[in-house]
């Protein structure tokens, strides 16, 4: 994982609709995943928790290596409960999430990579159990939701 690596991913997220894009150091198969997620400012990653089968196994944990994102845990409702700003020059680098927490990340800097940990393996199907009330990825609710989630962090 060098800065050549960062840049590669992040010029392809930045031309990506989605404006992120990972990079899997894993097998899907794999029982854990690990991987880089590159986001870039203006991505839309609807609010979303994991749940497993096996208890304890839902965890999902960030390391920002490069920029800054924005950190929201909300309740069942969609109330904001913790809000956290993970920098890689900051005070705060990393978190690790609780099985069963809904969240949603803001890319609050160009480029920003972070290296995610959790629990695999993924299976698309069952890997996200999305909060009710928000919208799906692509329309214009969701690019102003995110745009109001990017303002609350200044």
């Amino acid at each position: 994982m060098d800065q050549s690596l960062f840049d590669e991913v992040s010029r392809v997220a930045r031309q990506h609709p989605r404006l992120r894009k990972n990079h899997n150091l894993h097998q899907e198969s794999d029982l854990v995943q690990r991987f880089l997620n590159v986001l870039q400012p203006g991505t839309y990653v609807r609010p979303h928790r994991h749940i497993r089968d096996q208890p304890g196994t839902g965890f999902e944990c960030f390391l920002v290596l490069q920029g800054a994102i924005g950190l929201l845990v909300m309740d069942d409702n969609g109330t904001i409960l913790q809000q956290e700003r993970l920098e890689a020059t900051g005070p705060l680098r990393g978190i690790e999430l609780a099985e069963n927490q809904f969240h949603t990340l803001v890319a609050l800097a160009p480029n920003s990579v972070m290296f995610e940990l959790k629990q695999g393996p993924y299976q698309p199907t069952e890997d996200k159990d999305f909060l009710r009330g928000f919208p799906s990825e692509g329309c214009d609710e969701a690019r102003l939701q995110e745009q109001r989630w990017r303002d609350r962090f200044g």
